[in-house]
């Protein structure tokens, strides 16, 4: 989402000691679930809400594609301490199936004589009354053939959404920033985190030990980066990664240009650049390293040794 005024935005949320690091398991406003994708009811993304607003709530969400294109949305209403499944496979509709995308969910407006016939009405999608919402989540990807259940990390809110935002037409400019993910504000090196991105390969691409690391950011985080790539025993290696989606971008370490053949095991060392990269595709100056806004980032690495799945978060300052 390129974001007008997103430098203030982030300067606003640092200055009032939120968004330093990553959350989890919070109540709030509304959360991000950062990737998504379905290949049908054996392959699919799952999320379990709770509500613990004390009220009826109207959750109103939304799926965007990797580059934070509206695609579809809904909402359903939730009693006070109810919990909802959503399955991805079941809500997306036709014609997404292999679409990998992120979900926003956010909280519409409530009171305590909203009831579940009546709370999910157009008047309830407005921006402003997510602060009247307390609902948390959890998530996964449900793999029936692989008998496996791998961890989807889930960002928790407060979402800080454009004023006059409407819930049911959220758009690429919607999300200025999520209070679960870490806060970089554009051009200010010194809010500038160091993100460590694990990494297990095994030199066989698409078979054996894999890993794609997850990047999901409020901004145009697109372009070609430089960074520091270890191995277990510290050895250091200076490569590239390019990023090639806006918003959200699934991509295989193994497939780094001069990566050595025995940096099976490490880290990615990831300082998102106080400027945005040379070969940014956008306009000039509206990239997310201009511009600052909320990152997100983990690894999925598939273990045949273990017969599983494992997500593991990236580590920042």
């Amino acid at each position: 989402m390129k974001k007008f005024a997103m430098a203030a935005v982030a300067a606003a949320a640092l200055s009032a000691g939120v968004a330093q690091a990553y959350t989890v398991g919070t109540y709030s406003n509304g959360f991000v679930v950062p990737n998504v994708i379905h290949n049908g009811d054996t392959d699919t993304t799952a999320v379990g809400l709770v509500n613990n607003t004390g009220n009826v709530v109207p959750v109103f969400w939304t799926f965007f594609d990797a580059n934070s294109n509206h695609v579809t949305d809904g909402c359903f209403p939730m009693t006070n301490k109810d919990f909802e499944p959503f399955v991805w496979s079941q809500q997306a509709g036709q014609g997404l199936a292999g679409t990998r995308g992120y979900l926003v969910f956010a909280v519409g407006a409530n009171t305590a004589s909203t009831t579940a016939a009546t709370a999910c009405n157009v008047a309830n999608a407005t921006s402003g009354v997510a602060v009247n919402g307390a609902i948390g989540a959890s998530a996964f990807q449900v793999t029936t053939t692989a008998q496996d259940v791998a961890y989807v990390p889930v960002i928790d809110g407060p979402l800080f959404l454009a004023s006059g935002s409407d819930l049911t037409t959220l758009g690429a400019t919607s999300l200025l920033a999520v209070s679960g993910a870490r806060t970089v504000t554009g051009g200010v090196a010194s809010a500038t985190p160091s993100f460590a991105m694990r990494y297990a390969v095994d030199n066989t691409l698409n078979a054996g030990l894999e890993t794609r690391i997850v990047v999901w950011s409020t901004g145009d985080h697109r372009g070609t980066h430089t960074v520091n790539m270890f191995d277990a025993a510290q050895n250091r290696k200076s490569v590239n990664f390019a990023l090639a989606e806006a918003e959200l971008s699934f991509f295989n370490p193994e497939t780094i240009p001069g990566r050595p053949a025995n940096f099976a095991d490490g880290f990615i060392e990831w300082s998102p650049m106080a400027k945005q990269p040379d070969d940014f595709p956008g306009a000039d100056g509206s990239s997310f390293f201009s511009l600052g806004g909320s990152v997100f980032t983990y690894s999925v690495i598939s273990m045949p040794a273990f017969g599983a799945v494992q997500s593991i978060l990236g580590t920042h300052n």
